[in-house]
């Protein structure tokens, strides 16, 4: 008995390591599920370069081994099964035309993921790495496959996946320490730390002045706390509540690199970024835009709900639980942020196990059994 998950495990893997009798294997049981499978596929010397230009052909392949594959494993949690060999092979299959990837190429992901390290402002020759970087590319490769499972074209998700990547880019200088006092704080007393909310709360505050109400109203509690609110902790309140403004100012330093790597920064993307924080900014926007938004929402909290360095650091929490998350996903939909659409996207991909492997990665340790089993039933015949 043997215990294989599906995952992306063979992702970061040269094509040549993948054994061709494998291969021979897995494109056999495609043929006999009626499906032919493009050989351009396994001509690319790696996974990353897989460009959604086939999306017909992915998702006929995707769907049909996803089904092949609940059917073997319907009763077993932990995704066990007799027939090795063939399952091997239904779960290279899934690696190889899973649409949960980075359709950007790495080297570019490298420059991107660049742009969130920010020269220390108090330490000279210091330079702080990006919190955010790990959290950008796992949301960014959950984006592209619920766009993906939504229809949206593949240039379209190129260029969307380059702006969930720097969804976070505004948090460039996020002092893990510093950061991680002032918003816990306020978690703890109940204040709000979106624009969004504190509007809710706080009507009278002038649009984009929500950082200066803030620290006008809590700042001389945070230094009762022992919180300074010194330039550089004044900093660390901007990159939450004044999220537009620090955003355009880093885009300033962005850009030149965009450009050099021959990449456009679009209106549109914009748009994308601000919309978890600035809803509003969409009201008019054309309906495909703010459904990439939404997926982006989504995702980036599904990631956030099970990223155990964030729940430790900022967030006061003691673990991560999947309801949680999907309470939290439930309760902006209620809220009109995310739609039916989106949310039946997300939730069928992660009950097909496509989220498993981010998921483990945000939390660092691997899902239980108990939680297999409750991704699973998200799925109807899944559980």
């Amino acid at each position: 008995m043997t215990s294989v998950s599906w995952s992306n495990e063979l992702a970061e893997a040269p094509i040549g390591s993948i054994k061709n009798t494998q291969l021979t294997s897995a494109t056999k049981m495609a043929d006999r599920a009626g499906i032919q499978v493009p050989w351009t596929l396994y001509r690319m010397d790696r996974y990353d370069h897989l460009q959604y230009s086939k999306d017909q052909w992915i998702q006929r392949v995707h769907s049909a081994f996803v089904a092949l594959t609940l059917s073997f494993t319907r009763r077993y949690s932990g995704w066990h099964v007799g027939a090795t060999g063939n399952f091997n092979a239904i779960s290279l299959m899934l690696t190889l035309l899973s649409p949960v990837t980075l359709v950007v190429p790495r080297r570019v992901v490298a420059e991107l993921m660049r742009l969130y390290d920010y020269s220390h402002p108090l330490k000279p020759g210091m330079v702080i790495r990006g919190y955010d970087r790990a959290h950008a590319v796992r949301t960014a490769k959950m984006c592209v496959a619920v766009a993906h499972r939504l229809g949206h074209p593949a240039d379209r998700i190129y260029q969307y996946q380059v702006a969930c990547l720097l969804h976070d880019v505004s948090r460039a200088g996020l002092d893990r320490r510093l950061f991680g006092k002032i918003w816990s704080w306020a978690k703890a007393h109940g204040i709000p730390t979106r624009p969004r909310e504190w509007r809710a709360v706080h009507p009278a505050t002038i649009y984009g002045r929500e950082t200066e109400a803030f620290l006008s109203r809590y700042g001389a509690d945070l230094e009762a706390a022992g919180i300074p609110m010194t330039p550089w902790a004044k900093e660390q309140v901007e990159m939450r509540l004044g999220h537009a403004r620090r955003l355009r100012r880093r885009l300033v330093v962005v850009r030149p690199t965009l450009r050099r790597l021959g990449l456009r920064w679009t209106p549109w993307m914009q748009d994308v970024v601000l919309y978890y924080y600035y809803p509003e900014k969409l009201a008019k926007a054309k309906p495909w835009v703010k459904q990439l938004a939404e997926i982006l929402v989504a995702c980036e909290q599904f990631e956030a709900y099970n990223n155990r360095q964030r729940g430790r650091d900022y967030y006061v929490r003691r673990r991560e639980a999947l309801t949680d998350a999907f309470a939290y996903l439930d309760k902006l939909a209620q809220d009109g942020i995310l739609s039916g659409n989106v949310m039946c996207a997300l939730r069928g991909l992660a009950g097909e196990g496509a989220f498993d492997a981010i998921l483990e990665a945000a939390r660092g340790c691997s899902l239980t059994n108990a939680e297999r089993c409750y991704l699973r039933s998200l799925v109807p015949g899944g559980g």
